[in-house]
């Protein structure tokens, strides 16, 4: 079971806390051991949109698998007094190995538990020159979704929380499963940090078709095997040519193409790890190298 622990402040901005929740809430749902626990200096906070919020006031036990959380606050002045308890465990956890991440003000957290300190981090555009100030010995960066250095990870703001709880997620889980939540929480258009998508699975959901969404789950968890047009059709149900219109229509690709685009990014993802072009091409699924080759020589890897 994995710990996902929000450390809340008066005046924690709703969406700051529910977007990350409801990205590991979704994922325990379908079937990830996550545990969300909350914990604050008191047993009820108010958020900045007026709802009292209910938390422990003593943290649970930690391992270096599980997340620390710092939601976002109305910040007016940047900072917020923090216990000394909650920034020794911010530092604690860090230090045992674990991940600790930020959204939107909650960065100053971080900054106050010394973990921004030669780090790459972000925060809301509108409190980046404050954030900086603050700490000058860490790298702010501006214009960007999230930051992730040294299990230290930051976001933009608001619903950037999102993206970074789905980059988590699909840290752990891969990038299918950070899919699947995505599609669960009607969020098709996966943003990545301040890189391109790097994830064919997640670059091609940037849509709200259904029958294609679900083609592609198919098509994702079983990319390695021959999967025919026929037989993808028959699974939701429609003509193949009227997949074929709707998949390219979503996606840019026809599922063939899709397929092979997914095997040729885990087949770069091997050779990139020393694996050999022929082992790689049979690791994905083609019979030889020479189509993998091919494939390679088009996308000029």
């Amino acid at each position: 079971m994995t710990r996902v622990v929000f450390v809340l402040v008066p005046e924690v901005h709703l969406l700051d806390l529910a977007g990350p929740a409801q990205v590991f809430g979704t994922g325990a749902s379908l079937g990830h051991p996550y545990e969300l626990r909350y914990v604050a200096a008191r047993e009820q906070v108010t958020s900045a949109q007026g709802l009292p919020l209910t938390a422990e006031t003593s943290w649970p036990g930690l391992t270096a698998d599980d997340l620390v959380v710092v939601p976002g606050w109305r910040a007016a002045p940047l900072r917020k007094p923090l216990r000394p308890e909650d920034l020794e465990r911010l530092r604690a956890h860090h230090a045992a190995g674990g991940t600790v991440a930020s959204v939107c003000a909650g960065a100053d957290a971080l900054g106050q538990a010394g973990l921004l300190d030669g780090r790459r981090c972000t925060t809301h555009h509108d409190l980046q020159d404050e954030l900086a100030a603050r700490y000058p010995r860490a790298t702010v960066i501006r214009d960007v979704l999230f930051t992730v250095d040294d299990r230290v990870v930051t976001s933009a703001g608001i619903a950037s929380g999102i993206d970074l709880a789905l980059h988590l997620f699909a840290v752990r889980h891969g990038p299918a499963a950070a899919a699947r939540v995505a599609r669960e929480m009607v969020v098709y258009a996966r943003r990545n940090g301040h890189e391109p998508q790097a994830s064919a699975m997640l670059r091609h959901r940037s849509h709200v078709d259904d029958t294609v969404h679900r083609v592609q789950d198919l098509i994702d968890s079983r990319f390695t095997e021959a999967l025919p047009l026929a037989y993808l059709a028959a699974h939701v149900r429609v003509s193949e040519r009227t997949l074929t219109r709707a998949f390219t229509r979503a996606t840019g690709l026809t599922p063939l193409r899709y397929q092979q685009t997914l095997r040729l990014e885990r087949a770069q993802h091997l050779i990139s790890h020393g694996t050999m072009v022929e082992s790689a091409a049979r690791e994905v699924g083609f019979e030889d190298a020479r189509m993998l080759r091919r494939l390679r020589g088009r996308s000029g890897a």
